[in-house]
């Protein structure tokens, strides 16, 4: 049962080192969380995600937990702690990108070791297979983690510029280089760790570095001891050292990354001698057979580092030049690496062909790795133009979890920039994406406002840009801001503007986007803003007609037969006859004034042809009560007959100039007399 509790797969005993955690001092500056890889020698070291508490600054906590080593006696137990301390403190000194970097340095409690790292995702160990001491259910993170050949490629390199930094810079050998040893940061970044086991030279600077070797002792705890299985032969064999071993170990790690995380030979730990003694005719007679698994690019070179002669194999700076590193990917990764060092002529180059590039590379390590590198230059405005259509690229192939998550924050400043220009001008070339993969809140506070202040920009060709591209993006954005935000701004840079272009450009959007309006709000506040537009180029005439033509034959909208007559038609008519338009512009304001009194007439005489038939129905019923009528009732039916006949004659008199007078005046008199007696009484009636 004890041996279940403390067992390093336990979660049991997970929770117990945390709560031991709780008692050392880096806990006073940083928060502990979740238990995410481990490292070190041995994998000793369990790493957990932490904050800073002051600035909420993300890293890693290394732990080592003094009860794993219960089981020595006091004085090995003092030598682990002592070697484990070593190495951190060695890690702490230095300072090189591809060294892990610490965050805060080794604090020591009653029950373990602690200190802060930059943020990590796993040793190269985890990533190849080897899981112990992380919690009993694998995290899927590391479990199905697969390494890319861009990463292998860019990740070796890193580790090989590592080792050049210490043997040329420092004259140290690391003296235990393994995949437990090198850590893959949160970026993806492979960096060197676990000095435990360094040697320095003894001689000074400026002559041949030498390095003093221990004899290997198979009686220290193996915490003590380097790993063995990617030790080179002359450590055992010949008690000595140099930078070469190093490279030694280099080729072993470069076997194991292509190998499933398998050493190319496997030492009995029990008889390390005998091991390798049983090995070195292997070793000398290796051929490129036992590599295959290496990509061949690479396989001679590390057939050389793994000779038993130090002086055959290369050094750490020739193999950061061989031309497997010289894969395009690898190349871009380590330009971003090298960012800082640029002036702004090479990064916008350099930005300018990136986008050839990016469809090459894996999804996680241009997130991992270049997403980063990019967002970090918007504090730059005059990189912002190079820089952003690279993001949008990149949130294209995103998820929209990841573009919330990982792109969105950072666009959020870029949004309000207004110079330089192009910063707007790329938005708005990609405003379907935004508003596709955007929260509704984020586009009504950031998006959405850039395009309003495009409209409104005193840049005649920006507005030209902005009010092509709304019609196709004009779907996406909701009904309220359609009408009282977007629709105003469109209206106001068509009467405002001196731009013939940027006029026409308007009514163009308009007519585009008018079938994601309601019909009512085109007939109340469209329309009656064609009116108010006081130029009469033709251009801005045809772009009023096209609104008229577009509504009146859309089937959602239309307009109705009051507005054709009271408002179109005498809007419309006026126009056509504008001296400025041509022939062929004539014609179609004329077809289309033609087309609208067709319908008024058709849909006026049905209404009224509809009336009719009403009425003729309603008289035929009625007819049986005109025969028993009283007489007033047939008198008005009568004066009505005679007013209809005396304004018919007057409409004919108008028409003939008047009829021939009556022969008899008598007559002509009395039948005056009789018509107007009975039109009085039909009015008083």
């Amino acid at each position: 049962m004890a041996l279940a509790l403390w067992s390093p797969f336990s979660d049991v005993y997970i929770v117990q080192l945390k709560s031991a955690v709780m008692d050392n001092p880096v806990t006073r500056e940083f928060d502990v969380g979740r238990h995410i890889a481990s490292g070190g020698n041995g994998l000793a070291w369990k790493i957990f995600n932490g904050t800073k508490k002051s600035t909420k600054q993300e890293v890693a906590v290394f732990v080592f937990d003094k009860k794993l080593i219960d089981k020595y006696q006091k004085f090995e137990k003092n030598q682990i702690i002592d070697s484990l301390k070593r190495g951190v403190q060695q890690l702490t000194r230095l300072r090189h990108p591809r060294l892990l970097t610490v965050q805060h340095p080794l604090e020591e409690s009653r029950d373990c070791l602690a200190f802060c790292t930059e943020p990590v995702f796993a040793s190269l160990a985890n990533v190849l297979g080897n899981w112990e001491n992380l919690p009993s259910s694998v995290s899927p993170d590391i479990k199905d983690y697969k390494l890319y050949d861009i990463e292998n490629k860019y990740g070796l390199r890193q580790v090989s510029e590592g080792l050049s930094f210490l043997h040329s810079s420092v004259k140290m050998v690391h003296g235990n280089v393994t995949p437990e040893n090198i850590i893959l940061n949160k970026s993806g970044a492979w960096k060197i760790m676990g000095f435990d086991f360094c040697v320095s030279s003894s001689n000074a600077s400026e002559q041949e570095p030498k390095f003093p070797c221990k004899e290997w002792d198979p009686n220290l705890p193996s915490l003590c001891l380097p790993n063995p299985e990617y030790l080179a032969p002359e450590y055992i064999l010949s008690v000595s050292c140099e930078t070469a071993s190093d490279m030694y170990s280099f080729g072993t790690v470069i076997y194991a990354v292509f190998n499933k995380g398998k050493p190319i030979f496997e030492v009995n730990k029990q008889d390390i001698y005998k091991s390798f003694s049983r090995h070195l005719d292997q070793r000398y007679r290796l051929g490129s057979s036992s590599l295959t698994s290496i990509p061949e690019e690479v396989r001679e070179h590390v057939k050389l580092l793994l000779n038993v002669t130090p002086t055959v194999r290369p050094d750490a700076d020739q193999m950061t030049k061989i031309p497997f590193f010289d894969d395009v990917g690898a190349v871009t990764l380590q330009y971003f690496d090298t960012l800082f060092q640029r002036d702004n002529l090479q990064k916008s180059q350099f930005f300018k062909g990136l986008p050839k590039v990016l469809p090459k590379l894996p999804k996680r390590v241009i997130v991992q790795r270049i997403l980063p590198c990019l967002t970090s230059e918007f504090v730059n405005p005059d990189m912002v133009p190079f820089v952003l259509p690279n993001v949008l690229l990149i949130a294209e192939e995103c998820t929209k979890e990841e573009y919330v998550k990982l792109i969105l924050p950072e666009l959020g400043p870029v949004f309000k920039q207004q110079e330089p220009i192009q910063i707007l001008l790329i938005f708005l070339q990609k405003m379907d994406l935004l508003l596709t993969k955007t929260p509704p809140d984020e586009i009504k506070n950031s998006v959405l406002p850039m395009v309003y202040r495009a409209l409104e920009a005193p840049s005649f060709e920006i507005q030209e840009l902005c009010l092509n591209i709304i019609p196709t993006f004009a779907n996406l954005i909701d009904y309220p801001s359609m009408k009282n935000a977007l629709i105003p701004r469109i209206k106001n840079a068509c009467l405002q503007t001196s731009s013939l272009a940027v006029r026409v450009n308007s009514l163009v959007c308009l007519g585009k986007i008018l079938e994601y309006l309601d019909k009512w709000f085109v007939l109340d506040d469209i329309l009656p803003f064609l009116q108010q537009i006081p130029s009469k180029e033709p251009a801005v005439l045809m772009g009023i007609l096209g609104i008229y033509k577009c509504t009146f034959t859309h089937k959602k909208l239309g307009i109705t037969k009051e507005q054709l007559a009271g408002k179109v038609l005498p809007h419309l008519i006026p126009l056509s006859i504008e001296n400025n338009l041509n022939l062929n512009q004539f014609s179609s304001f004329i077809a289309v004034i033609k087309e609208m009194l067709s319908r008024l007439e058709s849909e006026h005489r049905t209404k009224l042809e509809q009336l009719h038939m009403m009425q003729e129905q309603q008289r035929s019923l009625d007819i049986g009560n005109q025969m028993s009528a009283p007489e007033e009732t047939n008198v008005a039916h009568a004066g009505s007959q005679q007013i209809d006949k005396v304004f018919n004659n007057i409409g004919a008199d108008l028409l003939t100039g008047g009829e021939t007078e009556n022969k008899e005046d008598g007559l002509q008199n009395k039948q005056k007399r009789v018509s107007f007696s009975t039109l009085n009484k039909a009015f008083l009636l």
